[in-house]
């Protein structure tokens, strides 16, 4: 595997991640600084909340789905990259993705 390309992408990805973790914080801080209202702070703060939660939800199903493609894979035996191999691991992404939104539907 080529890791010098792997490295500027990984890179990238944590530049990204961390301009928007700071942008995050600082609109919060502008809001908090500009007297907003406790009711207007506290619900941003709650929907903050659930919004991870549900994302924990989310890549906790889509991984789970992806662990059972690949276990599928294995014990198929295919070796190579085919594009089987890639419609079992779309099709098992994309039910991780229904049965996340099945889920989320009956949790709200």
């Amino acid at each position: 595997m080529n890791f010098e390309i792997l490295i500027p992408i990984t890179l990238f990805i944590c530049i990204v991640y961390a301009i928007k973790s700071v942008v995050d914080a600082r609109v919060r801080s502008k809001l908090i600084a500009a007297n907003g209202s406790d009711e207007l702070v506290r619900s941003m703060l709650q929907g903050e909340a659930h919004q991870r939660r549900h994302n924990s939800l989310r890549w906790g199903i889509v991984l789970l789905a992806l662990a059972i493609g690949f276990a599928v894979i294995e014990a198929a035996g295919w070796r190579e990259v085919t594009p089987g191999v890639i419609a079992v691991l779309l099709g098992v992404t994309g039910l991780g993705h229904l049965g996340f939104y099945l889920t989320s539907r009956k949790l709200a």
